[in-house]
């Protein structure tokens, strides 16, 4: 009979709690594949614990690919391949201590920009920033005149690492943190760091700004397709990539969340050979809008082979251009041997401020409030469109994944001319298939569109909706008829 105790768990959630005991157990191979878990309403009983803490532990599980469900038959354990455990030779010990708006010209002002997250100015924390600044020009004077050391200062190293301790459960030492100006930045010192000679894979669908940092620095770029799971591991093997660039927790832009049996395989393909390395990309994981924060890849990484790299454009905003990397420890090595000359591209008063931001607490209530404006709007504009006709023409997917969904219309027409006829009703919009590599979007995933909601007017979502009806709404010989 499957039991837990519950009396050790501390401050940590009911449900949380019984996630991390049947992942282990699954993991360890105590619950095997296949296995039929308890229906979630004798399991409570069982367990003396409402329905819904198991309820929300089984989402949880299912959510990150531990276990899968079959209609009206229950919860069963998923096959479970555990990463490839190998010690590199002469391997340094562990320490132990977008969506975005691509190339498109700002020229025409939209009554709703559903191509831009950009931050709102209600949603920035000004009051709380302004006084952190005249506190930090007041207290730390000296300091801030100072050469800050080519990682970013101390201060803020430790509360990053702090923070990724806290909320995405990463045992990290300040001293594997590296600070830049923004992600692309950081992009390029990889880049010196792993190689020129380096093949470098990366996800399609995807952030095609990734794509052009790698052209730009004149490295072999490898464009893999994915699957339902993400990028495809039989792709990735025949590329000849030695370093792949993914985000696993939410990609954009399609929304997957890459479930554990393939993070699993992704970090066996990395240690199989010497030199190579996976570049997590987590850059929104703070906006998963439903459950926990799915773990990262850096977290369950066993041969030091990912490279952890997060931002605070997203969280804080865009002119913010504050982002950091998690070097594994063979890594940091590497860096300091090579790179330590470089000096670090964030001013001192922000490092200080942002510093004291996160240590305060400031950041972890900025977030939450935030995550809750999102949901809002998201659930606003999600309801908006069920209540209009445009119901009728569109289908909603990915909505719990983040900042973004993707809204697929039922029509015979290009995207080119969706795009345009909502463009003059004043609505912007970027289909799916612009973010494809080698002009392959247009018959991949025609008809559907990327939808960013957090830089809406919520006072405006209502005619937004109404608009996007009246450019979509076609006549029959229009619409695609189901086969």
């Amino acid at each position: 009979m499957l039991t837990y105790s519950f009396e050790n768990r501390g401050k940590e959630s009911l449900y949380t709690w019984l996630y991390r005991c049947m992942k282990d157990d699954i993991l360890s191979g105590k619950l095997v594949s296949g296995e039929k878990l308890p229906s979630k309403r004798s399991f409570a009983r069982q367990l003396g614990v409402s329905t819904l803490t198991v309820e929300n532990a089984y989402a949880l599980l299912q959510t990150e690919g531990y276990v899968s469900s079959l209609p009206k038959k229950g919860y069963y354990v998923a096959d479970i391949q555990p990463a490839f455990h190998r010690s590199q030779p002469g391997a340094v010990s562990a320490p132990d201590s977008v969506a975005v708006s691509f190339g498109q010209p700002e020229e025409q002002q939209f009554f709703a920009d559903f191509s831009s997250n950009q931050t709102r100015k209600e949603n920035f924390p000004f009051s709380v920033w302004t006084k952190l600044i005249r506190r930090v020009m007041t207290e730390q004077g000296e300091n801030l005149l100072k050469n800050s050391p080519g990682g970013g200062i101390l201060p803020l190293r430790e509360a990053i690492a702090e923070q990724l301790r806290e909320f995405r459960d990463m045992q990290v030492s300040p001293e594997q943190i590296i600070v830049g100006a923004g992600t692309e930045y950081l992009y390029g010192l990889l880049i010196q760091l792993l190689g020129f000679d380096s093949v470098y894979a990366v996800e399609n669908p995807g952030y095609q700004k990734i794509w052009k940092i790698y052209q730009a620095h004149g490295v072999a770029c490898r464009y893999i397709d994915l699957d339902r799971s993400g990028m495809q591991p039989e792709l990735l093997k025949v590329s000849g990539a030695n370093v792949i660039h993914i985000s696993p927790s939410h990609h954009f832009p399609t929304g997957i969340t890459m479930p554990i049996s393939r993070r699993h395989e992704l970090l066996a393909w990395a240690g199989e050979e010497e030199e190579r390395y996976i570049i997590e990309d987590d850059y929104d994981s703070e906006f998963r809008l439903s459950g926990k924060p799915v773990p990262t890849l850096q977290s369950i990484d066993q041969n030091g082979r990912v490279i952890y790299i997060n931002t605070f454009t997203k969280s804080l905003a865009s002119t913010i251009r504050i982002s950091y990397m998690v070097l594994p420890a063979s890594l940091l090595a590497r860096y300091r041997e090579r790179l330590d000359f470089y000096s670090c591209t964030v001013s001192n008063f922000e490092q200080y401020t942002l510093a004291a931001f996160i240590r305060e607490g400031h950041y972890e209530k900025h977030i939450n409030r935030m995550r809750n404006n999102c949901r809002k709007k998201r659930n606003l504009l999600l309801d908006a469109i069920a209540r209009s006709p445009l119901s009728a023409l569109v289908s909603i997917s990915e909505q719990d994944a983040g900042l973004h969904f993707l809204m697929h219309v039922n029509t015979k027409l290009t995207d080119e001319e969706l795009t345009k006829r909502a463009a003059e009703k004043g609505i912007r919009l970027t289909g799916l298939s612009y973010y494809f590599h080698g002009g392959e979007g247009q018959s991949r995933s025609a008809h559907t569109f990327v939808i960013n909601y957090s830089n809406i007017d919520e006072n405006r979502i209502e005619e937004a909706v109404e608009r996007l009806y009246q450019a979509l709404h076609f006549s029959v010989d229009e619409v695609a008829l189901p086969c």
